[in-house]
């Protein structure tokens, strides 16, 4: 199943659209978080960061999340690990030490469709709110104009560009607080906070809410006004 590389989502004139960062199989978790922001299922919509999946203990309630009508997700690199292992291009110690053991457990069928699944999630996401347009990736976007995406990942070099969305931590690493023409913000997960942060336009929103420990919480930000609809409350970068 070959995926919509990039998605586009037009403004909610209806309800509320909010964002919420990786989720690694806690998705009791999310739930209780979206009864607390009060979230309409007939009305909003939920966007992910992506990395639905492994280290938590409900990684197989993520395809049921996915036909949700209100619930949409980008590709993380947990989901492309679930790929490449259901192919036979993952060896199982790296996948299980990277939270897979529960998916090694299922039976190839099951893998399969898990796969299929995952291999059907874009690699970014865009969004129309009433303050303009926001990006969504996973890792990080490693373009100086968003509106080159679609020939980015399209383009003879869109392997690398995709593998970069996925996995790149470089806009961390070197504290990059360039913007990203073209888009309000791009909202991004993959690097665990304490709390929620921003180099340039570049919105980081996994704040551990997956981490057994430290009482942590998600965070999840209204997309038209880029605050926190539910968050934790201290500002620390915390581990990769």
């Amino acid at each position: 199943m070959e995926a919509n590389l990039l998605q586009q989502y037009s403004r909610n004139l209806h309800g509320i659209d909010y964002v919420v960062g990786d989720v690694h199989g806690n998705f009791s978790k999310l739930s209780r978080a979206l009864d607390a922001i009060k979230f309409d299922l007939t009305v909003d919509r939920l966007f992910s960061v992506g990395d639905l999946v492994d280290r938590g203990p409900e990684s197989d309630h993520a395809l049921d999340w996915l036909k949700q009508s209100w619930f949409h997700a980008v590709r993380g690199n947990h989901e492309q690990m679930a790929i490449e292992f259901a192919r036979g291009q993952l060896p199982i110690n790296h996948y299980t030490s990277n939270g897979g053991a529960w998916n090694v457990a299922n039976p190839q069928h099951v893998r399969a469709e898990l796969a299929d699944a995952f291999d059907a999630l874009p690699i970014a996401i865009e969004v129309e709110t009433g303050n303009g347009l926001v990006g969504i990736v996973h890792a990080e976007c490693p373009l100086h104009r968003w509106q080159d995406m679609h020939d980015a990942l399209t383009g003879p070099n869109g392997e690398a560009f995709r593998d970069a969305m996925l996995w790149s931590r470089d806009r961390v690493t070197h504290e990059n607080r360039d913007t990203v023409e073209g888009v309000r913000a791009i909202v991004v997960g993959h690097t665990p906070l304490v709390r929620y942060s921003s180099l340039g336009n570049t919105i980081y929103i996994d704040t551990g809410g997956w981490i057994p420990r430290e009482n942590r919480q998600f965070t999840i930000l209204d997309l038209a006004t880029l605050m926190p609809a539910f968050q934790p409350t201290v500002a620390l970068w915390d581990e990769a």
